[in-house]
């Protein structure tokens, strides 16, 4: 004998689509004087030629830096380290504020708008962080929801962007923000050494905000490309390559960039790269825009020729060293900034 057994039916349950975080609006802003590095040897005093051609084959024209004013001599002395982190906190807050306004702007929104704001840097120390003290200033409603990145170096603001799009993705239809704000000049050592001249000849003052808004059940983010995916990796065994710790001898903070940094990135490249493009159906061939760190020249160049681009690929991003310097954190926004302001996405475009 046999039987036929009817389950039970179940009530069907819509199944839900994931929310998709839509970069509906960027904005920039920069403090300081702008200088080309053949002004800025001579506003140091620099003279050795091997210091001279560091910064005179750096690919970059101009940067925007707060010095320290000259002394009596005429003479741009070293800052000490109070000094440093006041400025720090001044010029931060200062563009931070002016490129997240400026980021509203473009989008016709207002600050009365944000529900969360994270802040990002890496050139000094803030309790409490940055993103508070840009709150306060600006008069930003207490209660937005807030995060800060600190010390991450110049990969913190796509780490600060995979936040935000968690952020954006459970909270559709709302206004997140990440505004990374480097004052590098805040950073800087006067000692006339190599390693200095290598971190002076390279970084610039900037600060970058960028607007997410998710789609989801009933809720159109509108236009601005969505982010579909983030893949990372930390390369072990070149942790110690880029520092920003305590020189004894200096007495104050400062930062470390090994020689050997442009290369282990490039050789690094691939691996990052394949992994962020698996499971997606798409080919490095299938990217139409390419937004690279503007981390130097080296950098660059490594990039390009691992992957296999052409100097058109990295254009924006070359001319964001050219006219910047590297910007720590918020370079890739810099570098976004440019394509969208001049080579706008096309639906159904991918960019990396």
């Amino acid at each position: 004998m046999t039987a036929i057994l009817e389950r039970p039916v179940r009530a069907r349950v819509p199944v839900a689509i994931p929310a998709m975080s839509r970069m509906v609006a960027v904005g920039t802003a920069v403090t300081g004087t702008s200088v080309s590095q053949p002004e800025l040897l001579e506003l140091l005093g620099i003279e050795n030629p091997k210091v001279r051609s560091v910064y005179l084959n750096s690919a970059i024209a101009n940067r925007s830096l707060t010095l320290p004013e000259p002394d009596a001599d005429g003479v741009r002395r070293p800052e000490p380290q109070g000094d440093l982190l006041a400025k720090h906190k001044r010029l931060a807050v200062e563009m931070g504020g002016q490129a997240l306004q400026n980021c509203l702007k473009n989008i016709g929104a207002s600050l009365a708008d944000l529900r969360h704001l994270c802040c990002v840097t890496s050139t000094g120390f803030l309790t409490p962080g940055l993103s508070a003290l840009i709150i306060k200033d600006l008069g930003i409603d207490p209660h937005c929801s807030r995060s800060d990145i600190v010390g991450m170096g110049c990969n913190a603001g796509l780490n600060a962007l995979n936040v935000v799009a968690g952020w954006s993705a459970a909270h559709p239809g709302e206004l997140g923000v990440v505004l990374c704000a480097e004052a590098c000049s805040a950073a800087y050592a006067l000692d006339g050494t190599m390693r200095t001249a290598v971190v002076n000849s390279l970084f610039g003052d900037g600060a970058a905000a960028l607007a997410l808004v998710s789609d989801g059940p009933g809720v159109a983010a509108g236009s601005g490309p969505r982010i579909l995916k983030f893949a990372s990796f930390l390369i072990t065994d070149a942790i110690d390559a880029m520092r920003y710790d305590w020189d004894s001898d200096l007495d104050r903070f400062s930062f470390f960039l090994d020689p050997q940094i442009p290369y282990v990135v490039g050789a690094n490249a691939e691996t990052v790269v394949d992994r962020l493009l698996a499971g997606t159906g798409l080919r490095r061939s299938d990217i139409a825009h390419w937004l690279v760190h503007s981390g130097g020249k080296k950098v660059i160049d490594a990039v390009v020729v691992n992957l296999g681009l052409s100097r058109h690929d990295v254009r924006h991003t070359v001319g964001v060293l050219r006219d910047h310097g590297n910007v720590s954190s918020g370079s890739f926004l810099f570098s976004y900034e440019r394509l969208v302001r001049r080579a706008s996405p096309r639906p159904g475009t991918t960019e990396s």
